[in-house]
């Protein structure tokens, strides 16, 4: 029988499982920096775009941790040439995002901007910025451990399978977050843009979370795996 992508008793098992509950709780924080710090369009972008560099840094965490498990010297010499491609490729991907979002905030202008010097800018967006960066990094350890060490996903994923795995979801995601924050950045009262940026992100966490689930139910043993 084919899966609904919103059929409910899918989705409450997904949200049985606690990492999925403090992944949806951080997804929700903006809400809190909206209303409790005064965030507008702009922290928001920036912080949806530092997460793309989070993204990153994980990748090259899962890379390492697949070619130390196959214990190989072609498979070493394979992930120091994919990991050096995709810093430089998945680097440029995210320099010439943030150029474009740094330039959409301040109007079109550019003082040169270089991708050490986004970083800065994107986390002095907003005084709280570097605690909402930690609680996605804390996030994303919680399920590189849980999920990619102890549960083995390192041992059924290939080096290039994690080299591509960012661009999907950074691509879908930020085409709805540009969507939204062109919104707020037009309206006179931009409340609105900047909820529907949030809206967005806990949308395609939802998602992810139900493809996690579906994900760990397909594997051998697992309840609900095919026999």
């Amino acid at each position: 029988m084919k899966a609904r992508f919103l059929d409910p008793s899918e989705l409450a098992r997904a949200y049985r499982d606690p990492l999925s509950l403090v992944s949806l709780a951080v997804d929700l924080m903006p809400v809190i920096a909206v209303f409790a710090f005064g965030w507008g369009a702009t922290p928001l972008v920036a912080l949806y775009w530092l997460e793309n560099l989070v993204i990153g840094a994980f990748t090259i965490l899962r890379m390492i941790a697949i070619s130390a498990w196959i214990r190989s010297f072609g498979i070493f010499a394979m992930a120091l040439f994919l990991m050096i491609f995709f810093l430089f490729h998945y680097g440029m991907f995210c320099f010439v995002h943030g150029a474009f979002i740094r330039a959409l905030a301040s109007g079109g202008g550019s003082d040169g901007f270089e991708l050490l010097s986004l970083i800065p800018w994107a986390l002095g967006t907003a005084p709280e910025m570097v605690w909402f960066v930690a609680a996605i990094i804390g996030v994303s350890a919680l399920y590189y451990v849980f999920d990619f060490l102890l549960g083995d996903d390192y041992k059924i994923s290939t080096l290039t399978t994690e080299m591509f795995s960012p661009y999907g979801r950074v691509m879908t995601l930020h085409t709805g977050i540009l969507l939204g924050a062109g919104v707020a950045f037009s309206l006179n009262e931009p409340l609105a843009g900047v909820l529907l940026l949030i809206f967005i992100r806990v949308v395609f966490g939802i998602a992810l979370t139900v493809l996690r689930q579906r994900k760990r139910g397909a594997r051998p043993g697992s309840p609900g795996a095919p026999a």
